[in-house]
């Protein structure tokens, strides 16, 4: 289901599919089903970022990743995961970049109701504030994709840049 159909996303989530990952401007990891799993997506998602050329959006797209891969390990894991049942992917347009998180269970995120003092709670608010827009589709059969969506910062202005 997504959330704000009306942003006419649909081509995105064609994009996302697992089977499509496979030109130059999309890469993606599976992931191992325990929590330090959460310090190698930030790993994957900084290198990615690196390699092309958006260090701008690397804070983040790192934040996002982090909180959307820790989502996965802590509500939509079954009680025997297996490796790779976690994927992080990251997908390139011409002015936008997705973070997507894919894992075993059906059933959607839920956002909290805000606690300040609570240890957590908050990683939907985050993924909310960090990112242009964000969703999640079931997939068919079982699980799911939870993305977010990210605006690429406009190019330098040469005449600016020369000032």
């Amino acid at each position: 289901m997504w959330t704000d159909s009306s942003t006419g996303l649909q081509p995105l989530w064609n994009g996302l599919a697992p089977e499509r990952l496979s030109s130059s401007s999309a890469t993606s990891c599976p992931l191992p089903p325990r929590y330090e799993a959460v310090g190698d997506a930030r790993r994957f998602t900084r290198s990615t970022l690196r390699s092309w050329n958006l260090d701008a959006l690397q804070d983040g797209v790192e934040l996002v990743a982090s909180e959307l891969v820790t989502n996965a390990l802590r509500y939509a894991l079954p009680e025997e995961p297996t490796e790779g049942c976690v994927r992080l992917s990251l997908v390139r347009w011409s002015t936008r970049v997705v973070c997507a998180v894919r894992d075993p269970s059906s059933h959607g995120p839920v956002t909290k109701a805000p606690d300040f003092v609570a240890e957590s709670g908050r990683g939907l608010h985050l993924v909310e504030s960090f990112s242009e827009t964000w969703g999640w589709h079931p997939l068919s059969g079982a699980g799911k994709v939870v993305w977010a969506l990210f605006t690429l910062p406009e190019p330098e202005d040469a005449d600016a840049a020369s000032l």
